[in-house]
């Protein structure tokens, strides 16, 4: 073992957690060059079993509201509103709950083992529909929505704040993230490739017990996923505290964390701009375009964005972070000009779509690897380690609150230029679809770019502050 670490207490075998007590922390020989690849396969089997149950939800939960149980669309479209509006609040709270926890395990891995059940349960329950009163029907279509939303937010906030605990390494933390952003990539995938088949096979006509058994299936799988995940990540660089963090400390913590508010800012934007894009396709493509039946496959070549996440740690190699990030955001921005330039040519049009995408790949995947810096940072300024607090605002609460504001505006802007749905659209609304497809999105997009301009100086100095924190 390196003589730098010889306050590094590790236990390879019994997966408790495990103190960063350095008096000597050099960037260069702290920790493992890099982690084994099962823990590194570990970590992103964590998204992806998030996002094959949740993403499930998130994509049919308003056709099943309304197709299958019978709740009125207005009624399923204020349940998924108010669900928004609680998760802008839960965020910051799981982040709390994280800091303040204590177990054999350590702060972020027992979540994973706490609540992979009750989030899989209360999934199940979204897809089941009781025979009961109307409005009996919407309060438990209501009740289990939210509560499977905020467990997932339990869930999910640990898989960001648990980053920093598995690796000092700053290039280290780059990988760890790709494999994550894969892991999510691969679990919305088999999602859209299983889901509608299993529900037809299994309902055999009847879509009230083909979502209620799919939705078993999926829940049974990502328990086992998060289960074997949760084995095998491991807390082993976990700063010692004598003191419990006090509530108001962990607010303190963003007190001169410029690095955390520009990653912040720019990261709600970047959701922002994402959802309008997303919200607003299906409209794009089947009334300006012509084409709705190429929808479904549209979809389907976002995915091709893994190709940018992988890519990431070698890019990063030759390029800053900030400046990767940044590249990210103008090739999303681009992708948007040619889709715009293509006008009715569908080739030019998916090309556009394709290399939008693969930029938004990376703009999306930076936050998540940068933010353990920024975790760093606030230590070093304020003498205060709020891993859970600072990421859950940085990630969960920039990816849902944009994402309520994203799907928000596009409709604000079709509405506002006469958009009337299943009706042969004037030449005024189409010009709203347009701008909210097009326009809307790569605007945010330019934004998002100008906090990072800012941060430059706090990524040369991350060296010397993971020296400063040993020495402390």
């Amino acid at each position: 073992m390196d003589p730098k670490l010889n306050d590094i207490q590790l236990n390879k075998n019994s997966g408790k957690v495990e103190t960063l007590n350095t008096n000597l922390l050099n960037t260069k020989s702290v920790g493992p060059a890099k982690l084994p690849l099962k823990q590194r396969v570990s970590y992103g089997m964590l998204d992806a079993a998030g996002n094959l149950l949740y993403c499930f939800a998130t994509s049919y939960i308003l056709y099943f509201y309304t197709d299958v149980a019978g709740i009125s669309i207005v009624t399923a479209g204020m349940i998924l509103l108010l669900a928004r509006i609680i998760d802008g609040i839960d965020a910051p709270v799981w982040g709390i709950i994280i800091d303040k926890t204590h177990s054999k395990y350590g702060k972020c891995r027992p979540w994973f083992l706490w609540l992979a059940i009750p989030f899989a349960v209360f999934s199940v329950l979204m897809f089941y529909v009781p025979d009961v009163s109307p409005t009996t029907k919407i309060v438990y279509a209501g009740a289990t929505y939210f509560v499977a939303n905020i467990i997932f937010t339990g869930f999910n906030t640990p898989i960001t704040a648990i980053l920093p605990s598995l690796t000092p390494q700053p290039k280290e933390r780059l990988v760890l993230n790709s494999f994550r952003m894969v892991g999510g990539q691969v679990g919305f995938f088999l999602m859209n490739v299983a889901a509608l088949p299993l529900v037809a096979f299994l309902g055999k006509g009847d879509d009230k017990q083909g979502f209620f058994y799919t939705s078993i299936i999926l829940g049974a799988v990502f328990v086992l996923m998060a289960f074997y995940a949760f084995q095998n990540v491991r807390e082993k660089y976990t700063v010692k505290q004598e003191e419990k963090i006090p509530l108001k400390n962990s607010f303190l913590a963003i007190k001169g964390n410029w690095p955390w508010v520009i990653m912040t800012a720019s990261n709600l934007l970047f959701w922002i701009a994402m959802m309008g894009r997303t919200s607003s396709v299906i409209y794009y493509f089947t009334y300006n375009m012509g084409q709705k039946d190429m929808v479904a496959f549209v979809n389907s070549i976002a995915s091709l964005q893994i190709i940018a996440m992988v890519a990431i740690p070698f890019i990063c190699k030759v390029v800053s972070k900030r400046n990767t990030w940044i590249m990210g955001l103008a090739a999303a921005i681009i992708g948007q000009m040619i889709m715009f330039l293509s006008g009715s040519n569908l080739t030019g049009v998916i090309i556009g779509w394709i290399l939008s995408n693969m930029g938004g790949g990376i703009a999306c995947a930076m936050p998540f690897a940068m933010l353990g810096s920024a975790v760093d940072f606030g230590e070093w300024k304020t003498g205060i380690r709020s891993a859970g607090f600072l990421t859950a605002i940085g990630s969960t609460f920039c990816i849902k609150a944009g994402s309520g504001i994203g799907a928000a505006i596009p409709a604000w802007i079709m509405d506002l230029y006469g958009y009337i749905p299943n009706q042969v659209q004037t030449i005024s609304s189409l010009a709203g679809i347009k701008f909210a497809f097009i326009w809307f999105p790569a605007s945010v997009f330019l934004l998002a770019i100008i906090p990072l301009l800012f941060y430059t100086k706090f990524e040369q100095m991350e060296g010397q502050v993971l020296i400063d924190l040993g020495k402390k």
